[in-house]
């Protein structure tokens, strides 16, 4: 089949196979019809991502080259910040961004063990998980409905002498309220990490200028996970316009270690065996030293090289997305009277993940989930609800340690009880987003 051709002409013939493979198979799938499943979530692509894959498989580099380079410049281009770093999930990316506020790089500002950090329990779990495993103590906040977002005039009550940090997400896409976490953060010099998987291309106004969600504060952290605005299938990013920070996140990521070479290069500071690190033999190979307690956490240069195909697509999704929210909620304001609509925060251009949904008093959220289920429609409850009424929670419960909480977490508690969502992913038709709306109304009917 090559007989004749060099490498690249015969890498050329395979991209464009590929191509031609990807239209036939993974084509555009068939018109929808009442009944067909609609998920919450899907994945958006066409040939650009699987040749981009095909083409970085054949390189067989496998782990972060240059198409991980090409995405971090790009993404970081994207947001407006100077540093961003791959990473191989989501949950990567916050464990990376808890754990860079640890570094003894940053002196009396470091968290340290039995410090707290301010954050709320109605969302995912790993937004907290690193923080827990660390031995710093969560202090949680309630929310509010139908924001779904940090109850900022809890803040001051939060805090405490041993507040370190506030690590919370923007939920669904929609953004909290930047400015006034900001301000608390900046009055008491606390560090501010924007947990940004669920809402990326938000844009929020503050001081007068309009931000992307995950460059206010300190450091921002991504998911490309399928159902994400943008995926490479398991990936993460973590953000930072801090030099020190971006330092110290490389470190974490790449073992701990204290050289910053990327793979398959040696020396480029020029200084890998005339200095002193530690207790170690002057002169000791740089490559192997040690600064942080770190991980392998980077993503394969294949995920990189679907991301940088999303990457182009990425700013369509973001109005997709808008687009199919606001047909979505019009088309239920006429039963808002037994459904809470969700609200974007003032000052805010969300880039919606999802469609929240709070049911009234006297309508039961379970008969609602099921009867669209059944027609097709997927559901999904707000992660983890009330994350404290958790099996990962019972020792900590029990003992009644390791974490604290700010006053009753009353909605908190009804989002578990009462609250759903269904998907405004952009693979999805005007036809999908009437036909949920449609089914939602009649599972109402008599509630």
């Amino acid at each position: 089949m090559f007989e004749g051709l060099s490498e690249a002409q015969a890498k050329e013939q395979i991209l464009e196979l590929v191509g031609e493979y990807c239209e036939k198979y993974h084509g555009p799938k068939k018109e929808f019809e009442a009944g067909d499943r609609i998920p919450y979530a899907s994945r958006v692509y066409d040939k650009a991502e699987m040749t981009n894959l095909v083409d970085s498989s054949l390189e067989f580099w496998l782990t972060s080259g240059r198409y991980t380079d090409e995405f971090e410049k790009k993404f970081a281009e994207y947001l407006g910040v100077r540093f961003c770093s791959l990473v191989n999930s989501g949950s990567s990316a916050n464990l990376i961004g808890f754990m860079t506020l640890t570094s003894p790089l940053l002196g009396e500002r470091a968290v340290k063990r039995g410090d707290e950090v301010i954050t709320v329990a109605a969302g995912f779990p790993t937004t907290v998980a690193p923080v827990i495993q660390y031995g710093a103590v969560p202090v949680f906040v309630d929310v509010t409905i139908p924001q779904y977002n940090i109850d900022v005039t809890k803040l001051e009550e939060a805090y405490s002498p041993k507040t370190k940090a506030v690590m919370i997400a923007h939920t669904l896409g929609n953004p909290f309220d930047l400015k006034a976490v900001k301000e608390f953060c900046d009055k008491h010099n606390l560090w501010l990490v924007e947990d940004n998987c669920d809402a990326l291309g938000s844009q929020y106004v503050i001081d007068g200028e309009e931000k992307l969600t995950g460059t206010v504060g300190d450091i921002g952290t991504s998911s490309f996970y399928p159902p994400h605005h943008m995926t490479m299938g398991e990936g993460g990013a973590v953000y930072t316009n801090n030099a020190l920070l971006n330092k110290i996140i490389r470190s974490f990521r790449d073992w701990g270690r204290d050289c910053v070479c990327p793979s398959g290069c040696d020396n480029l500071c020029g200084h890998r065996f005339d200095r002193q690190y530690g207790e170690l033999p002057l002169g000791y190979d740089h490559k192997y030293v040690y600064s942080h307690f770190g991980y392998n956490l980077k993503a394969t240069d294949m995920q990189a090289a679907i991301g940088c195909a999303q990457l182009e697509k990425f700013p369509s999704f973001v109005e997709k997305r808008r687009h199919n929210f606001a047909r979505l909620r019009a088309a239920l304001e006429c039963v808002s009277d037994k459904l809470i609509l969700p609200e974007a925060c003032e000052n805010a251009n969300p880039s919606w993940f999802g469609f929240l949904i709070t049911c009234r008093e006297g309508v039961d959220r379970n008969a609602v989930v099921q009867y669209v289920e059944d027609k097709g429609v997927q559901t999904r409850m707000l992660f983890a609800g009330n994350l404290i009424k958790h099996p990962c929670f019972d020792e900590m419960r029990k003992a009644g340690t390791g974490y604290r909480i700010v006053g009753k977490l009353e909605n908190t508690d009804r989002i578990m009880k009462d609250t759903f969502w269904v998907g405004v992913y952009p693979g999805m038709t005007d036809e999908m987003t009437d036909y949920m709306a449609a089914m939602i109304i009649e599972a109402l009917k008599g509630a």
